[in-house]
């Protein structure tokens, strides 16, 4: 398959990684550049703060452009990496140099048990924050701050965040959710699963399909079989090959990098 995109792909990860020689992305980028793809990597910080790693996405976006010719980028992000896109779109000012963001399991209004997290005593809080922090610096970034990282997942926060950056309507929005099926569906999850189901309800170990709506829903995913799709999934952390099933209206993929590969398609189909 030759995907004749517009624009080159940007892959902008989430929280609590970096891009590295272990790709964040698994087999995703490569399979896209199989279908003719030029596929790049945000290369911002594990644990920065939205407004930091808004930022450097602003330097990388422009050296994109500057290396390729091409007047924008389509980027798909993951996690807190799409509310990181959606700052350099609206608060910075790119939405020209923007054609497309499509998220993945973004929290894009917040999430309900992060609320209920920042209300245990803040010293315990920003110790935790603080201790994550010297393994981030050690790993790379500059300038973690994982205490503020919490505070932007909340649902506090994102309405605040959500009027302050609207859409720019010369870019395409779209959002996708995934969900576990239970907690064995990924071993590395299963704590976290627990949790939310407990405390919210159905995720993909992290995040509910409302908690990540926004723009176009292109709709909620989960495995075929008995095991789901997990927030590690969902990027190709696990690099287990999973035939993926969309909820709404039954559409299977037979693994992981065939539903980026249709996603991407889509936008050829809209010239971008």
């Amino acid at each position: 398959m030759d995907l004749k995109l517009k624009y080159p792909v940007l892959l902008v990860h989430g929280m609590g990684f970096r891009d590295g020689k272990i790709c964040y992305w698994g087999r995703i980028p490569d399979a896209l550049r199989k279908c003719g793809v030029a596929v790049y990597f945000g290369g911002q910080e594990a644990n920065a703060s939205v407004e930091r790693n808004a930022g450097l996405l602003t330097m990388r976006i422009d050296s994109i452009l500057a290396e390729t010719g091409a007047e924008k980028v389509n980027v798909i992000a993951h996690s807190k990496g799409g509310m990181e896109v959606r700052y350099v779109i609206s608060s910075l000012k790119m939405g020209d140099r923007v054609a497309s963001l499509t998220t993945i399991s973004t929290p894009h209004n917040g999430s309900a048990v992060m609320d209920k997290l920042m209300k245990l005593p803040k010293p315990l809080m920003k110790l935790i924050g603080g201790v994550t922090d010297v393994f981030k610096y050690i790993g790379g970034d500059i300038r973690p701050d994982t205490y503020r990282c919490f505070e932007q997942l909340t649902q506090t926060y994102m309405r605040r965040f959500n009027a302050e950056n609207p859409d720019d309507e010369r870019v395409c929005y779209r959002s996708c959710a995934f969900l576990m099926k239970n907690p064995l569906s990924d071993i590395f999850m299963t704590v976290p699963y627990l949790g939310v189901r407990m405390l919210s309800g159905k995720s993909d170990g992290f995040l509910l399909p409302d908690e990540v709506k926004h723009g176009v829903f292109r709709g909620t995913f989960t495995g075929a079989g008995f095991r789901g799709i997990s927030h590690c999934d969902e990027v190709d952390l696990t690099r287990l090959k999973l035939k993926v099933k969309q909820t709404e209206t039954g559409e299977v993929f037979s693994d992981i990098t065939e539903f980026y590969i249709k996603l991407v398609s889509e936008l050829a189909e809209m010239d971008l």
